[in-house]
């Protein structure tokens, strides 16, 4: 039986940017690790490395994307203040993204820790389902359970009229608290 040798880490970490610079889905840490025939953890080691190099590469709940601002200039952005139970998120995530919008991330304001965020990046109903069942399989708690139910989303959309009419079938449902444009 043949074993591969593993990558030396300059050419893992040419892979990573080759292989994120060509895709605009993420890559998880496993499938670099499959790629370059090692641990994922060295991937999480090499990532870090090429963020300290200022490689714009951003971790999301499903996998690592480069963070091209080039497609940035035709978005746009707004951060919506929404109220619900747990068992809505299901719910605001499909009417965010039946309108084409991407929920870039959740952040709440918690009263001893300040503000905690953490990256979301759904785009399309697949995404939300595999958004949620990793929450079910590994039983964790949403962000909002701290401050009941009160969280914050940064939105991105191709226009802003994606975003305005989810703005308004969000309060439709009683979900939207308030929206802060950017």
């Amino acid at each position: 039986m043949k074993v591969e040798a593993k990558m030396s880490s300059t050419k893992r970490q040419q892979l990573i940017i080759d292989k994120l610079e060509n895709t605009n889905t993420p890559i998880t840490g496993s499938e670099f690790a499959k790629m370059a025939n090692v641990s994922r953890q060295v991937i999480v080691q090499d990532i870090s490395l090429l963020k300290a190099k200022n490689i714009p590469i951003m971790s999301t709940s499903q996998g690592y994307i480069l963070n091209n601002n080039k497609e940035k200039e035709h978005n746009y952005e707004a951060v919506i203040i929404c109220n619900h139970s747990l068992n809505q998120i299901e719910e605001e995530l499909f009417i965010l993204v039946g309108h084409g919008v991407t929920v870039k991330d959740i952040m709440i304001k918690h009263a001893v820790y300040g503000e905690l965020k953490a990256s979301v990046m759904v785009s399309n109903q697949s995404e939300v389902e595999q958004f949620m069942k990793r929450i079910k399989d590994a039983n964790a708690v949403s962000l909002s359970s701290l401050t009941d139910g009160i969280h914050y989303h940064t939105l991105e959309a191709d226009s802003k009229e994606k975003i305005e009419a989810a703005f308004r079938e969000l309060k439709k449902a009683g979900i939207l608290v308030n929206y802060l444009n950017q």
